[in-house]
């Protein structure tokens, strides 16, 4: 399958550098600053972004994700909402891979197949469902494909070789290798045991493989980019945005915040003398 996400990673080798994905919550503080963030989101940085689904019960999130998606819920924000703020985004952004990111529970209630064909019409380019197991997705994959969204895969510092083949068997987009055993937000992996994980994914799959899950600074960012495709930053923009009640300047310190992130990424290998 070719789309923007694959274009975006076949850009980012032709560079010789990793890419920045960025993960914030829709509707935190507000829909309406939301989408004004995600306008700014690619001028500041973001390469790919996540936009999280908020969910009533989200097991894999730390205290700030958490947080965001209850305050995203006590707004009103909805499924059909996200959609349609992703459509409006579209009209001005047509190159920046978006990637939906959240529960099954949601998207069933929805519809899978109405939910696959509104998020691709929308602008939607890949979906990341923390719930959905490979043994469970069956009856979902047919949509996904039909509708050409790329399915992406999380692999955690527990997936061995036997696991590998059949999480990936799927698998499109990129690999999102979870760097931590846990939830998001509460502690950081060791850079040398996050390169051995992405070592050993790279030789189940071609596809590109993203690290998330504890990387909250530039400097970080930049240790991850070192070897692995891109690395994903969330816990630490969804503080920024609980920082800033109201949104009142939030949009600025977003904007900093990204693009010190990014230039983290993008001169890590250079600044390490790793070859393009």
């Amino acid at each position: 399958m070719t789309g923007r996400i694959t274009d975006r990673f076949a850009e980012l080798r032709a560079a010789g550098r990793a890419g920045l994905v960025t993960f914030l919550t829709a509707g935190d503080p507000g829909m309406a600053v939301f989408e004004r963030i995600l306008a700014e989101l690619p001028a500041a940085g973001a390469d790919l972004i996540e936009i999280g689904m908020p969910f009533s019960d989200p097991m894999a999130d730390g205290p700030a994700i958490q947080a965001a998606g209850l305050r995203a819920l006590h707004a009103g924000t909805k499924l059909a909402d996200i959609i349609a703020a992703v459509g409006r985004f579209r009209i001005r952004d047509r190159t920046t891979p978006i990637v939906l990111m959240g529960y099954y529970n949601p998207v069933f209630r929805y519809g899978g197949e109405r939910f696959c064909r509104d998020a691709a019409y929308a602008g939607v380019d890949g979906l990341i469902l923390v719930d959905l197991p490979p043994e469970e997705a069956p009856e979902f994959l047919p949509f996904v494909k039909t509708y050409r969204l790329d399915l992406i895969r999380l692999t955690a510092p527990t997936s061995d070789d036997r696991r590998l083949p059949t999480v990936l068997a799927d698998a499109s987009g990129f690999v999102y290798h979870v760097a931590i055993a846990g939830i998001t937000g509460t502690r950081s992996a060791a850079a040398g045991d996050v390169e051995r994980a992405v070592a050993r994914i790279r030789r189940h799959t071609d596809l590109p493989v993203a690290v998330g899950f504890g990387i909250r600074t530039p400097a970080q960012a930049a240790s991850i980019a070192r070897f692995a495709d891109a690395a994903v930053v969330g816990t630490a923009l969804v503080e920024t945005v609980a920082a800033h009640p109201g949104g009142r300047g939030l949009v600025k310190a977003l904007r900093a915040q990204v693009a010190s992130l990014a230039d983290g990424v993008r001169t890590a290998r250079l600044a390490a003398g790793v070859p393009a």
